[in-house]
């Protein structure tokens, strides 16, 4: 039998199992009326198990088997994400715990942010909330949890990711252990200086003070000075009030040019940081369940079985609800070894029925799931 007369044979086989493709998800539109009627779950993973075993049972080879077992998989997941659709359709779109609002109100509110004053974070609230916002700080990330889960302060500002050194992973590792939600992010253009005393020089200089972060994006101008010593401080604007307090020629810090401000420091040199480039985002964060009417993009934690495919059959429902993830990233459990969370972006609000449908998937096949917020 020669190609011509393969392919003819494929050609009949093919339509036959879309035909039958779509026999199967009729029933399965009949089994999702069902559980409408009855509040019974889309998905049943024992019930699955035992059907893909039947399947793979009846194939001739261990090839065959995989691949059935894979089809099979594909094929259910398929009729879940059909169920979850008519179950939103008819209504029964879930509880949002989630309040819609106008707007924030930032003229009364009180905000915290981390570090000392002359702070990235401490710019990043200010082009946010505008420089007349009562605001404190504090010495920790995990100060600012605190504070704004206990209500000393309305709302937080903290570090989430840099363009060039990645994820602040506490940030990350915070917001799975707080109650408290995203609402707002403010992006800065990060341009780090080298910031010694008045009268101060480059010569002088043998010991640098920033936070490690901001000592790895500086790297590069760093190495042309191998004979300082490179201190880590919590916050970069820690490093200027030290050498201010200290008063030593010697010392210099790494920080903004608004921190030199602040302090009365010299900036010795500008744009020390290897990437002209480099940005810092930042998170608004409060301990309200509320989102703005026009915000645009959802921040969720997940928590999946260690399984073949658990991974990709969870992501399956942003592309079948025409979602558009934007990042995710895992972090370790602390407590359990070699398990972890997710935390993932994707584009779209709360009210939307796409969202509200691609959530219900999510949370019904995750172990956990939890909305940080939609901003």
């Amino acid at each position: 039998m020669d190609l011509q007369e393969l392919r003819k044979k494929l050609d009949e086989i093919d339509p036959k199992i879309v035909e039958l493709y779509e026999q199967r998800m009729d029933v399965c539109s009949q089994v999702a009326d069902y559980k409408i009627g009855t509040g019974k779950k889309v998905f049943d993973p024992a019930r699955e198990k035992e059907k893909i075993d039947t399947v793979k049972g009846l194939t001739h080879n261990d090839f065959n088997r995989t691949g059935v077992e894979e089809l099979f998989e594909q094929i259910m997941a398929m009729s879940r994400k059909l169920q979850y659709q008519k179950l939103t359709e008819a209504g029964a779109s879930g509880r949002l715990p989630f309040i819609s609002i106008n707007s924030i109100d930032k003229k009364t509110c009180r905000v915290v942010f981390q570090g000392a004053e002359g702070a990235y974070s401490q710019a990043a609230m200010f082009k946010y909330f505008g420089e007349g916002v009562h605001n404190f700080h504090v010495d920790t990330f995990r100060d600012a949890m605190i504070a704004i889960e206990e209500g000393a302060a309305d709302y937080a500002v903290l570090p989430i990711e840099n363009s060039t050194a990645g994820i602040v992973s506490e940030i990350y590792d915070l917001l799975a252990e707080y109650e408290n939600f995203i609402v707002g992010e403010q992006i800065i253009k990060i341009e780090h200086c080298l910031i010694g005393l008045p009268g101060a020089e480059i010569k002088d200089i043998k010991t640098v003070y920033s936070h490690a972060q901001s000592l790895m994006q500086s790297g590069k101008f760093l190495s042309d000075h191998p004979a300082w010593r490179q201190i880590s401080m919590k916050n970069n604007a820690f490093g200027v009030q030290k050498i201010a307090e200290d008063g030593d020629k010697t010392q210099a810090a790494i920080a903004s040019e608004y921190a030199a401000k602040y302090y009365g420091m010299n900036i010795l040199k500008k744009g020390i940081n290897k990437s002209e480039t480099n940005s810092t985002r930042f998170i608004i964060v409060t301990n309200q369940k509320v989102f703005l009417k026009k915000a645009n993009k959802i921040s969720i934690m997940l928590e999946i079985g260690n399984e073949v495919g658990a991974l990709y059959h969870i992501l399956s429902h942003f592309h079948y609800n025409h979602v558009n993830m934007t990042r995710i990233e895992s972090r370790p459990i602390g407590d359990r070894n070699w398990e972890y969370r997710f935390f993932i972006d994707f584009e779209g609000n709360l009210a939307d029925s796409s969202v509200k449908n691609a959530l219900r998937g999510l949370r019904e096949e995750a172990k956990s799931l939890r909305v940080l917020g939609n901003y």
